[in-house]
């Protein structure tokens, strides 16, 4: 069965700039992200369905709202932007999706197995197309980042109506996809040291006397979260376990997982991995615990882009494993050079305040950035170093001269912090001044609750810049235990003796 994209009233009169019901720059964010979801939706065999606005003149619905989206004007056309998306264009006269359209009976004909729907506004047409879906028993999903609206409060608020009440499925269209990290073991974590010494001491004792069952080993975590560490882990196994007799079995990096549910399962020769318990249960600890606290930063942004910039807070021998579980855990960039390459990505930074104090003024450190730096490095200015944020932000993007792509506003706790209000002011400052393009990020000291600050107060931040909420994550335990010895089901008492199904694992080795 296929599956059907609703794209709702993605329209010149609600996108584009002028118009008497603009959404505005933030719903405009969103088409790009819709490109790629239509893009990947077609590949595979999807049906698109553009429900779209096209109201009579005389439209009952012009007594709450101004007139809009006529039909046969230009406000009611699909915005160029998706043309090359092919798919049915359904015209709709109210916020139903199904009330006097054709959809009715083109998902009947269909039979999807999932209805995807996105577009604008999130609060009225979007909310309204689940609802209905939903009431006709289709599974809906929602990409948060495909969704958007003119009112932020009211945004979100439909988001949370959707998934918890009308069970609808919130996804991301443009979720990293990581691809194969390579892992280099280090000698000294293959020597054994940095394993519990009674494990060195146990398979020392094994060896000397000749006993080297084949055992089944069972791991599973404390609390749910976020499986992170899994392809280090294999790393680790692919050099320790002999090729000819073994068999591991396991959850995907990136998945969820829940309390006690086995995420990975280790059947070899006890002596070829007794030693390193201790070292994948670290693995598996520390970087589920960064990758679940960066999912819970990107949940609470609804579809801004999270960076990580936690690796100053973390030793460096460890500071590229944990931004690379940021980045399985949602985060679209992070700092550190190591971190990125084992994402596959490009590092993601502005500048510090020390070469702008060093250079005496924030243009003329961000002109000489510009001057040094490779064009594919984004040019984005940090304005809270000498003067007021908004003042300075023009003044950086004057320098520039159209150069300029964004400036990061990081307010010490002396001054105030980053406030919604600050953030709204140089917005509005740097719109006046001709400069829309210049996007804006906000760091220092965030966390879920602070994110959800700034979404509530509608603050048209476009990148958050995240680190000690991630690089400090306490770390999710994890347990082994061993189940099976040479075929014979046994374990520990408290525990049930035997292999423990788990009809989600996948064989990795």
């Amino acid at each position: 069965m296929a599956r059907a994209v609703i794209v709702s009233d993605v329209l010149r009169g609600f996108m584009e700039e002028g118009y008497t019901l603009y959404c505005g720059a933030r719903a405009r964010r969103i088409i790009p992200n819709i490109q790629k979801l239509l893009a990947e939706e077609l590949a595979k065999g999807s049906k698109i369905f553009y429900l779209c606005d096209h109201h009579d003149k005389d439209d009952p619905e012009f007594a709450m709202f101004p007139p809009h989206a006529v039909e046969g004007t230009i406000e009611a056309e699909v915005i160029p932007e998706l043309s090359k998306y092919p798919g049915k264009i359904i015209p709709k006269k109210t916020y139903s999706l199904f009330y006097g359209t054709t959809l009715e009976n083109d998902l009947k004909e269909l039979k999807p197995e999932t209805v995807v729907v996105c577009g604008v506004c999130t609060h009225i047409c979007v909310l309204h197309g689940v609802s209905e879906a939903r009431v006709r028993g289709y599974p809906v999903e929602v990409p948060v980042d495909c969704v958007g609206d003119f009112d932020e409060k009211a945004h979100i608020w439909a988001l949370d109506y959707i998934e918890k009440v009308l069970g609808a499925k919130l996804t991301r269209a443009t979720a990293v996809k990581l691809p194969k990290a390579r892992f280099e073991i280090p000698d000294f974590v293959l020597a054994g040291d940095t394993s519990d010494v009674y494990f060195v001491r146990t398979v020392e004792i094994l060896k000397k006397e000749g006993i080297n069952p084949v055992a089944t080993m069972e791991v599973f975590p404390s609390r749910a979260g976020i499986l992170c560490g899994m392809e280090e882990v294999k790393a680790l196994l692919e050099k320790a376990l002999p090729e000819d007799n073994r068999e591991v079995w396991a959850l995907s990096e990136g998945e969820p997982f829940q309390r006690k549910e086995v995420a990975l399962r280790i059947t070899a020769p006890y002596q070829s991995y007794g030693v390193y318990e201790t070292v994948y249960l670290g693995m598996l600890a520390h970087c589920s615990g960064w990758a679940t606290a960066a999912k819970e930063c990107v949940d609470a942004a609804q579809g801004i882009p999270i960076i990580s910039f936690g690796a100053r807070h973390v030793h460096p021998l460890i500071a590229g494993i944990m931004d690379y579980a940021a980045i399985v855990g949602g985060c679209v960039g992070c700092s550190s050079v190591s971190g990125a390459k084992l994402a596959g990505i490009q590092p993601a930074g502005t500048m510090p305040h020390a070469l702008i104090i060093i250079m005496g003024d924030t243009a003329k450190a961000t002109k000489t950035f510009d001057k040094h730096m490779p064009p594919e490095v984004p040019r984005i200015a940090l304005v809270d170093t000498f003067k007021d944020e908004p003042e300075e932000s023009i003044i950086v993007a004057q320098a520039l001269k159209g150069k300029l792509q964004g400036v990061r506003l990081d307010t010490p706790g002396e001054r105030g912090r980053v406030t919604a209000d600050l953030v709204k002011e140089t917005r509005a400052r740097l719109d006046l001044a001709g400069f829309k393009e210049v996007k804006i990020f906000v760091s220092g000291g965030l966390d879920p609750e602070r994110i959800r600050y700034f979404i509530d107060e509608g603050a048209p931040v476009d990148f958050f810049g995240v680190g000690s909420h991630i690089s400090g994550a306490r770390p999710i335990d994890f347990t082994a235990d061993l189940h099976d010895i040479d075929g014979k089901p046994i374990a520990k008492r408290g525990r049930i003796p035997g292999i423990t199904p788990n009809p989600r694992l996948k064989r990795i080795l």
